[in-house]
């Protein structure tokens, strides 16, 4: 081993230790577990919420996939996998073989720009009033941080009737650019209006599918592995991620059905959504194979990619929008439905060394 390659796995190994005690050890706990069960489930490299979830013991957790498991299986991409976890450049990429929404401006080393359309140069910076005249044109824009995940940072602005509305709570131009002041290396995005299927479910918040597709070791062809649908709820708006409390409901691969919803927050079955009144298990994904076909076709373009978890939003015609596409996918909203240690993805983490 060259001093090059014992540098990256030193680094490696020193990104894993931070990671064990920033996202398992400091993990948020949503359910009442006692210092006994808190350190089992950290020795084995799962979080409290995940041992309870899954009412984990010691012979039972052999079958499920661990959240540093999870982590361990972020760089499977690499080097390829900072075109994905940057959003910008993932939304140029992609949107050269499916639909994405169109980037506004970007903010970065505390300076904002538009985003240039083709043909266009872009010299000088927006101030606030650029910013402001942008919203007021647009009438609904979505502020994303450009590397964070898990809904973390994304708020929705609106302007109708003269008035600001930021996650739906009505706010003044000054909370409008303190909020884009406040941090830094985010960018604005169109809005995508969703399907009535998706209103249906709750119309407070985009309510995304999570498509994870990855190649198959024996056959060597990228498929569709798990697919399920996400929904907001008042808690959460104006996101829909499991992350923050949303409702995840699997996806029936053939026909698109939707099962009943579950969250990462607590064990209760929600045949209906608590908001809505909708009864889950009775809808369908608009569209399904045309989505299917067309995430599919997305990712054999790109073969480098071994493993993709689309984030998608299907527009009230039917057309899947990419809103974001991860290198890894958390592996809670996937073992709801059951283990994976000893299933597909499990088989596809060992290939690729993650586990044993």
């Amino acid at each position: 081993m060259d001093s090059l390659d014992l540098a990256k796995a030193v680094f490696n190994k020193s990104r894993l230790a931070f990671v064990y005690v920033r996202r398992i050890l400091g993990a948020p706990n949503h359910f009442d577990v006692d210092l006994k069960e808190k350190l089992l489930a950290n020795f084995f490299g799962f979080t409290y919420d995940q041992w309870k979830l899954y009412d984990l013991d010691l012979e039972k957790r052999k079958d499920y996939l661990s959240e540093f498991d999870w982590y361990r299986s972020r760089y499977i991409n690499e080097p390829f996998d900072e075109m994905l976890n940057n959003k910008v450049v993932a939304t140029e990429i992609l949107g050269k073989y499916i639909s994405v929404p169109e980037i506004y401006a970007i903010r970065n080393g505390g300076k904002m720009y538009a985003y240039p359309k083709e043909g266009e140069y872009i010299d000088k910076p927006m101030g606030d009033e650029d910013l402001l005249l942008l919203i007021k044109d647009k009438g609904t824009i979505i502020f994303k941080p450009i590397d964070k995940g898990k809904g973390t940072g994304v708020s929705q602005i609106d302007y109708k009737d003269g008035s600001f509305f930021i996650n739906g709570k009505e706010g003044t131009m000054g909370d409008v650019t303190k909020l884009a002041e406040d941090v830094d290396k985010w960018y604005i995005s169109e809005t995508i209006y969703q399907h009535e299927y998706s209103d249906r479910l709750y119309d407070q918040t985009s309510n995304t599918i999570r498509i994870i597709t990855f190649r198959d070791e024996e056959s060597g062809m990228m498929d569709i592995k798990f697919a399920v649908q996400r929904i907001g709820r008042k808690t959460t708006i104006p996101v829909d991620n499991g992350s923050q409390g949303g409702i995840v409901c699997n996806i029936d691969l053939e026909t698109g059905k939707l099962s009943h919803g579950r969250t990462l927050h607590d064990k209760v079955v929600y045949e209906v959504h608590p908001d809505s009144g909708t009864r889950l298990d009775e809808m369908y994904v608009a569209n399904w194979d045309h989505i299917k076909e067309k995430i599919l076709t997305t990712a054999r373009r790109m073969p480098f990619l071994y493993f993709v978890a689309w984030d998608v939003i299907v527009d009230p015609s039917g057309e899947p929008y990419i809103i974001e596409a991860n290198t890894s996918s958390g592996v809670n909203i996937i073992q709801l439905w059951g283990p994976e240690r000893q299933g597909k993805l499990g088989a596809f983490y060992k290939a690729h060394g993650i586990i044993k």
